[in-house]
């Protein structure tokens, strides 16, 4: 069961966009400079963007039809999903180029790492589904990891004891523990479930999971320790003649909270829009237009601003989220940019 709480009004600049987060303390802001890293899902490139002057600065070229990417704590690498070779490509980013392709049980989507950098998970799509581990240390897989339905979405808890797995045909969100690389728990929907993010504890430890569902404009929340839907939220509703037409992927795509733990902000592809939630109370700070399908969310460790990737225009929005303004859009030169990661290049 699940209380269902919909916002009616509509703000004249309407809307937010989503992206993969990775979750970085804020300290690391410190320790080195911020790059957004850029897959390009229709090309054979990834992009570099310099937070500071929100340009391009680099590119990796020869993966092809690149999804996710989950750089490495040290900064040293980006790996890579590459959906045409079927491979996670490491990236050494002193050389700006792959230096290994890693070979996978199927076809992959997103990835994430674990905070020590010690192990990268990657979601296999193609069926049966499941989720390989790969030992960065070797940069060869550890384990294959079976779960119910192929994998679309998979991410590191920020504490790093848990990775989540989200399916779409068998509409289940799976956890399972990073020192045994084993499910503990499995949670059913009524629907796909999509992007997903999560808040803490004062602890650190997962407070809970916010999950995109198939076709539903808005979000589930799934309370970690009891293992249930608390409540699902609908964004402000979008009139026939205001809705983006052709627009790419589900309904909401991307979503994120900010390293601060303040803010959720979630993309809908309905009307190319960005939408900011408060945290913990989910209450509606505002929405703002932001270009065709918006498709994954970035955060800046200092939680100001949010990288949102627009993959029916090939660039990427840049948002103030606490004043849920559009700050400049970002021409990538790729061609369909999805899914984005945060990477801390040390000094």
């Amino acid at each position: 069961m699940f209380t269902s709480h919909r916002f009616w009004p509509l703000f004249s600049t309407v809307a937010i966009l989503f992206v993969l987060v990775l979750v970085i303390p804020t300290s690391a802001a410190a320790q080195g400079a911020v790059r957004i890293v850029q897959t390009n899902s229709a090309g054979d490139n990834v992009h570099i963007i310099d937070t500071k002057t929100n340009k391009v600065v680099g590119e990796i070229s020869g993966i092809e039809r690149a999804h996710g990417a989950a750089p490495s704590p040290d900064g040293r690498f980006i790996y890579v999903a590459n959906e045409s070779d079927d491979t996670v490509d490491v990236v050494d980013m002193g050389m700006m180029k792959v230096v290994k392709q890693i070979p996978l049980s199927g076809r992959p989507n997103n990835i994430s790492a674990t905070p020590d950098g010690r192990k990268v998970y990657v979601a296999i799509a193609q069926a049966p589904g499941a989720l390989d581990v790969i030992d960065t240390s070797t940069n060869e897989i550890s384990a294959t990891i079976s779960v119910h339905g192929g994998v679309h979405n998979t991410y590191v808890t920020p504490d790093g004891k848990h990775v989540i797995a989200g399916t779409i045909g068998a509409r289940a969100i799976t956890v399972i523990d990073t020192k045994t690389d084993m499910p503990v728990w499995t949670t059913y929907w009524d629907l796909g479930i999509r992007p997903m993010t999560m808040d803490t504890n004062s602890d650190g430890s997962t407070r809970r999971i916010y999950a995109q569902l198939s076709n539903f404009n808005g979000f589930g929340v799934l309370d970690f320790d009891t293992r249930k839907e608390v409540t699902r939220i609908e964004y402000p509703e979008v009139p026939s003649d205001q809705r983006t037409p052709g627009h790419g992927g589900n309904t909401a795509h991307g979503i994120g909270v900010t390293p601060d733990n303040k803010y959720l902000v979630a993309n809908s592809s309905l009307n190319g829009s960005v939408y900011i939630y408060s945290l913990p109370d989910l209450k509606l700070v505002g929405g703002l237009k932001v270009g065709h399908s918006p498709n994954w969310v970035a955060m800046t460790p200092d939680s100001k601003y949010a990288y949102i990737s627009l993959s029916g225009q090939n660039s990427v929005a840049v948002v103030d989220i606490a004043k849920v303004e559009m700050v400049t859009e970002i021409m990538t030169g790729g061609q369909v940019p999805k899914r984005n990661a945060t990477l801390i290049v040390r000094q």
